[in-house]
């Protein structure tokens, strides 16, 4: 979110999803004038995003998905039932895992793995084809089974993690790109405290949570169609449980716009009237930048002009 205010002398506070390592820190190392921030890691989503809450840091990093493990079901849940806080920022991280180990040790030497569960999941197969005398253990995140593979006493001969967390524990690579999905990407938020939403770039997205105000037959689709007759296009839906009755959702989605696009913020009105309750995260800049397409009849200009003709009728109906 720009910010026209004076730049402060104190270093702003950034929070992340830690430790120290991750690509989560790497993300947030991505975003201009963090270098100069003091960065402080928290143990989990949860801590992070209460200690944005709590004013400890202004604003906190955290990924929201995967291209191939799919949505973080932390962050959402914690988005949609913690205390409201609003995106201002995202961020496209792509996802290469390397192969560290101590100095002095070969490829062959290797025995025991390890490394953060998805870690495991994106790199199973390369594991599988030249680890196969390997067992894989998965616990922590990468730049912890790194900083476990530096202590020669840990029983563990190699770590699969994030380049930055290599080079931070001092480990030697054995096998660089290992991701069997080589256009892996995991998507970053910035979160802050609820505050005024940054103006439209002409190249923005919206998310929100939507629930449904009963479990009936074209649910879904009456609040879709609120998107859809208004020419706004979904980049993301996923459904998470509601954690009230079983088999009972809420649906996280992005779409892209503005609040101030005219066609979505009618939208976000027909969803205030259909749903139970819209939850708005934020209305933010794109990290790909890409254009969107603006239908006919869909513009602030088609909107405005329509309310011009509506005003005219009202007041000379003749």
């Amino acid at each position: 979110m720009p910010d026209d205010r004076p730049e402060s002398t104190t270093p702003q506070r950034y929070g992340y999803f830690g430790p120290e390592g991750t690509f989560t820190h790497q993300a947030l190392l991505s975003i201009p004038g963090s270098d100069r921030g003091e960065l402080i890691p928290y143990t989990t989503v949860a801590a992070c995003l209460d200690a944005v809450r709590a004013g400890e840091v202004s604003s906190g990093l955290v990924p929201i998905e995967n291209s191939v493990e799919g949505g973080v079901s932390a962050t959402l849940d914690n988005l949609t039932y913690g205390e409201p806080l609003m995106i201002t920022r995202e961020v496209l991280l792509p996802v290469q895992f390397t192969l560290f180990a101590r100095a002095g040790t070969a490829l062959a030497d290797v025995r025991r793995v390890i490394t953060h569960p998805h870690a495991a999941a994106q790199c199973r197969d390369w594991l599988a084809a030249n680890l196969p005398q390997a067992t894989i253990t998965t616990e922590g995140s990468t730049a912890a089974a790194a900083a476990t593979v530096a202590d020669p006493s840990s029983g563990f001969d190699a770590a699969v993690s994030s380049e930055i967390a290599g080079q931070l524990y001092g480990l030697t690579p054995l096998a660089s790109e290992i991701a069997d999905n080589e256009a892996a990407v995991t998507r970053f938020i910035l979160l802050a405290r609820p505050g005024p939403v940054g103006p439209a770039t002409g190249v923005d997205k919206t998310s929100l949570v939507l629930f449904m105000r009963a479990d009936r037959a074209g649910a879904l689709l009456e609040l879709l169609d609120q998107f859809a007759s208004r020419g706004v296009n979904m980049c993301r839906i996923e459904s998470r449980p509601t954690k009230t009755v079983f088999g009972n959702y809420c649906f996280a989605i992005d779409v892209e716009g503005h609040i101030d696009d005219d066609r979505l913020a009618e939208a976000l009105m027909g969803l205030h009237r259909v749903s139970a309750r819209v939850i708005f995260l934020g209305s933010f800049p794109r990290a790909d930048a890409t254009q969107q397409h603006v239908l006919p009849g869909t513009s602030n200009a088609d909107y405005r002009a329509a309310r011009e003709w509506l005003d005219s009728l009202r007041h000379h109906p003749h």
